[in-house]
């Protein structure tokens, strides 16, 4: 739309409050998706629902979004086979020999470890750490949706903080397309300015140490404590099936069989950076170097079984397609959220909340407000990414035609990204965090919108205080 009315939020608001009233994430999704290409279509619900069929084969027709949902399909390979391995038991073993995880706290503070220290993809970050701290957390009766809020508050959280990664390769991109002279270095400077990603990483390890359950998280706790997994009703977004180990696929544990290929995942990432930017690390292709750091992980694994007659050609086939089918209900809800983003984007949903948060711009509030625009935006879209592609443009200008510094506005609006797709149902990491604890999504988000109120609350006073000291 050249010119967004208050009616391009209607899509995006009917998917998310369908997804928190009635836990279908599916139907919400595709229910926001048929509403905004039945407004495109001026009303035409046949036309819309045509259109937005097309919309869902046209995000498989993007060559980032494809990876995206093929790299969800690769890391339940990935997943499953380490299961079959014996790497997580293994490894679990090991911590256990040296009585590095003898207490719930340890199991949690582990997870927080993985999550702060695996921070080249949000995802990768959130798999990983879920699937070794799952059993962990299952022993010591803690509950699945503690789990994915710590993981959910160590991928983004962190990712943003580091300049060297894909999301940092994204957003230096974005800042020098801008213009801005030295974008590494505004980047830099704006990580001590990033108040929601510092504060949602620091509560958590908070939460770990105190024992802090807010709200819904309380009823989780008391349920896992008393030796149960889910409450009634609830549609885990891992299949359990994928959680077990097949009796017939038991192999020794060894820990190596984790360590080995997240290590390799890990150094692949930079590398895989450095290839596709043609030596420049900054201008490299994230959805790219992740897929190919996931296949290389996956390659590794295989090798090493294959070397230690583990498991046939056979069985690795299988135990990957078994691991692939298991995400194909997370490959969807992606699939569902990229074409309900798209649809935004043609609607003009940002930039609409932005232009009317702009509109009723005071200069002592502006850095807050930078914060709660790009937060509603995320939120309501379901995209960090998409936020930052919305504000950038937005902050940068702001902040030179006052004559004021970049980094304070830079920082507020990645802030406020990742704020809105930490508490967004519809938000592609939220989603993969579910996944990875193995628990319902809409519960997840129930118990962690609390935390992420509360260091939302935090960043927003900081930014208040900076936005009347600069």
């Amino acid at each position: 739309m050249s010119d967004p009315t208050w009616i391009s939020v209607l899509p995006p608001a009917l998917a998310i409050g369908l997804a928190v009233t009635t836990r279908q994430v599916y139907l919400s999704l595709a229910g926001g998706i048929w509403l905004g290409t039945t407004l495109l279509a001026k009303g035409d619900v046949f036309a819309g629902l045509a259109d937005g069929i097309e919309r869902l084969v046209a995000v498989l027709g993007n060559a980032g979004d494809a990876r995206v949902v093929l790299f969800t399909l690769v890391i339940g390979a990935l997943i499953t086979t380490i299961g079959a391995s014996g790497g997580v038991r293994g490894f679990v073993q090991w911590l256990e020999q040296r009585r590095w995880v003898r207490t719930p706290r340890h199991a949690q503070l582990l997870a927080w470890v993985i999550g702060v220290v695996i921070f080249i993809e949000s995802n990768i970050t959130v798999l990983v750490a879920g699937t070794v701290a799952r059993p962990l957390f299952d022993r010591f009766k803690v509950s699945r949706e503690k789990l994915a809020y710590v993981i959910d508050s160590t991928s983004a959280p962190v990712c943003i903080l580091i300049p060297l990664n894909a999301w940092g390769a994204y957003n230096l991109g974005l800042l020098e397309g801008l213009g801005v002279e030295e974008p590494l270095a505004v980047f830099l400077g704006s990580i001590g300015y990033n108040f929601y990603a510092l504060a949602a990483v620091l509560l958590a390890i908070a939460v770990i140490r105190w024992d802090i359950n807010l709200g819904p998280m309380k009823q989780a706790e008391a349920r896992a404590a008393a030796g149960h997994l889910h409450h009634d009703g609830a549609q885990p977004l891992m299949d359990a099936a994928a959680e077990e180990l097949d009796p017939e696929l038991a192999i020794p544990a060894r820990a190596r069989n984790m360590v080995v290929p997240i290590l390799v995942m890990v150094a692949a990432m930079p590398v895989g950076l450095w290839i596709t930017g043609d030596g420049d690390l900054i201008k490299g292709s994230g959805s790219t170097s992740v897929l190919w750091a996931v296949g290389l992980g996956l390659a590794t694994l295989w090798v090493m079984l294959l070397a230690q007659g583990a498991l046939s050609i056979d069985r690795l086939t299988r135990r990957g397609l078994q691991g692939a089918g298991a995400l194909l209900p997370l490959a969807l809800i992606l699939l569902l959220a990229l074409a309900l983003g798209g649809v935004a984007r043609e609607l003009g949903t940002g930039q609409y909340v932005a232009r009317l948060a702009a509109g009723r711009l005071d200069p002592t509030l502006l850095l807050p407000l930078m914060f709660v625009v790009g937060a509603g935006i995320a939120f309501s879209i379901g995209s960090s990414w998409g936020t930052f592609a919305i504000m950038l443009p937005i902050a940068v200008p702001t902040a030179q035609a006052m004559g004021l510094p970049l980094e304070p506005f830079v920082a507020a609006s990645l802030a406020g990204g990742v704020f809105g797709d930490h508490a967004s149902p519809i938000s592609d990491t939220t989603i993969v965090a579910s996944m990875a604890a193995g628990t319902d999504h809409i519960q997840h988000v129930r118990t962690q919108l609390p935390y992420a109120l509360l260091a939302g609350g935090v960043a927003l006073v900081a930014f208040a205080v900076l936005g009347a000291t600069i």
